[in-house]
Order: C-alpha cells, then sequence, then structure tokens
C-alpha cells in the first residue's frame, strides 16, 4: 500500500482545520489542552471562557478542549463551569501557587499540545487556528508565544498590561508548547508561589536546551489594563526574583545593581515624565512606587551582591 506523502498530509490537515463546524470528520489534527488557572475571579473568567466557546472559536471545537484548574477558596468558579460552560473542564487546584496550578491543569490535558492563558485574559477567535496553522506551518518547532494587546489606550499610570508585541517574552499567559516536552522539562517551577518570573524561569531553559520559540501575531489574546502591583506586590516579585537567581546563577551577572538602575532611569524618563503630561499625572503615585522599588533593588544590590540568598535557599 502506498503511503500519502508529507505534502500531502499536511494539505489534508489543513484542509480539516479550515472546514466548516457542521462538517463530521475524523480528526487527524492535533489535539489541544488549554488550560487556565484561576483563583477567586469567577467574573472574569467567565469573560474567559465566554471567548473560548466552540461557537466563538474558529476552530472546530473536537480539536481542543478546556480546563479550569482552580485554586479557588469558593465554589463559585466550580458552580459558573458546570452551569454556564459544561463544555469545559474544571479541576480542583492544589493551592501552591499559579505555576503548580497551571501544571495540575496540564497533568489533566489529553491533547498532543498545551495552550496556556489566564482568566483575565480574552482570546480573540482565531486564536487556536492561527497556532494550529503556525505548527503546521513549523514542522519541528514545539514552543510558540502569541501576541498580547490591551483592550484600549492606556488612561493612567496605574494601569499595567504584559504587552507582547513582538515576541521574545513567552508570557504564560499565551504560550503554546508540545505537551511531551512540557511534561519532559517539569513543567512550571513550583518553586515560585507568586504569578512572577516563573514564565521567564521557563523561558531560559527553554533557551538553555536550544529550543527555538516562534513568535504567531496572529494568535492574539487581549489583556485588558489591570491595576499595578502596589508594594505589597513588588515585595512578593523581589522574592520570585531571589528565587530566579537562585535557580539560575548564572544570570546573576546581568540582574546586578546596574541593571536595577537601568529599570530606574527607563521608568523615569520613559514612564514617569511622559505620564505626567500625557495622562495629567493620573496614576503618578503607583509610578513612584515602582522607581522606588527598583531604587532600593539597586541599592541592596550594591551594598550585597548575593541579596538573594538572604531571601531563599532551595
Amino acid at each position: 500500500m502506498t503511503r500519502p506523502s508529507t505534502q500531502a498530509y499536511y494539505f489534508t490537515l489543513r484542509l480539516l482545520i479550515t472546514q466548516p463546524k457542521t462538517n463530521q470528520y475524523h480528526s487527524i489534527a492535533a489535539m489541544i489542552s488549554i488550560v487556565i488557572p484561576t483563583c477567586n475571579r469567577p467574573d472574569l473568567l467567565a469573560r474567559c471562557l465566554e471567548h473560548l466557546a466552540p461557537s466563538t472559536q474558529t476552530l472546530s471545537a473536537q480539536f481542543y478542549e478546556v480546563i479550569v484548574t482552580d485554586d479557588s477558596d469558593t465554589d463559585e468558579a466550580a458552580r459558573l463551569v458546570y452551569e454556564s460552560f459544561s463544555w469545559a473542564r474544571w479541576t480542583a487546584g492544589p493551592c501552591r501557587g499559579p505555576a503548580a496550578n497551571r501544571n495540575h491543569g496540564a497533568s489533566q490535558a489529553k491533547g498532543e499540545w498545551l495552550v496556556f492563558t489566564d482568566d483575565d485574559c480574552l482570546p480573540e477567535p482565531g486564536w487556536l487556528v492561527a497556532f494550529q496553522q503556525a505548527q503546521i506551518n513549523n514542522i519541528g518547532i514545539s514552543v510558540f508565544e502569541g501576541r498580547v494587546f490591551a483592550d484600549r489606550p492606556r488612561r493612567s499610570l496605574c494601569e499595567v498590561s504584559p504587552i507582547n508585541d513582538k515576541g521574545g517574552n513567552l508570557w504564560s499567559c499565551n504560550v503554546f508548547i508540545l505537551c511531551s516536552l512540557f511534561k519532559e522539562l517539569g513543567g512550571f517551577d513550583e518553586r515560585f508561589p507568586y504569578p512572577a518570573m516563573e514564565d521567564v524561569e521557563l523561558r531560559v531553559r527553554l533557551e538553555n536546551r536550544c529550543q527555538r520559540i516562534v513568535f504567531v501575531p496572529e494568535a492574539g489574546v487581549c489583556h485588558p489594563w489591570r491595576r499595578a502591583r502596589g508594594w505589597k506586590g513588588w515585595v512578593r516579585y523581589r522574592y520570585s526574583m531571589a528565587v530566579f537567581l537562585a535557580i539560575h546563577p548564572e544570570q546573576r551577572q546581568k540582574f546586578t545593581w546596574m541593571y536595577y538602575l537601568l529599570v530606574v532611569l527607563q521608568t523615569l524618563l520613559k514612564e514617569t515624565l511622559p505620564g505626567i503630561v500625557h495622562f495629567r499625572g493620573a496614576g503618578i503615585g503607583c509610578s513612584f512606587i515602582t522607581v522606588l522599588f527598583f531604587g532600593s533593588m539597586a541599592f541592596w544590590a550594591a551594598l550585597q551582591p548575593a541579596w538573594h540568598e538572604k531571601l531563599v535557599r532551595l
């Protein structure tokens, strides 16, 4: 029996992905498992799931599943999924932070590919199709990242969004990765208890393995503006940075006092001062907190280059 050529196989695969949803056919395309970690944000989760509904996504529902992994201390998210989004799958999370929560969701996945987004994100209708097409067009690539954009122009210095319009970040709110590779890597490092640096750490591990990461601008996710972290949030970021440096000591030469001082100068010149004019000072307090925090980081890093060792011992 003559086997079809590789070219014919992928031509057929393209046809199957773009066929109308009403067609019934045997799937040869790779199954995708969407993992959404959530924690006490049912209203945001509902909006995210609305954008992933089979009636909204242009990829046929037989090609993907949605897993909500829930670290909440109430049953609101569970009831939301069961009552309003029965096509999604709810699972109780481990309650050890977002890294562990994502890993738990991935452990429940049935798909060949994993795609991660957050409960406060709004994937575009063609999000999954764009990743599928990118996978087909880049045979041998196991990691992709999509575009992250805000929902409107910024109105205040207190608003933040992890915008990624050129790639090179691998933000955890828009990552498409081969499931077998993710499990081989051990997933996100669960020593990160807060939502900071765990995706950067995963990217460093991938780069150390010479894994090429392809940016897919068509795979867009909207991350609406959120209020910037206060001082408590920055303190948690400092702890996450200490964990990162403990795991990757080779990165210490990059994150020196000069790095933090440069962040201070860039924040002042590119954000704070222009924001005073553009936003008429709205949210100036948040910007000053950022400057004060990184200024303190520069000070302590200059006095104690091994500052992270006092915070974390892994």
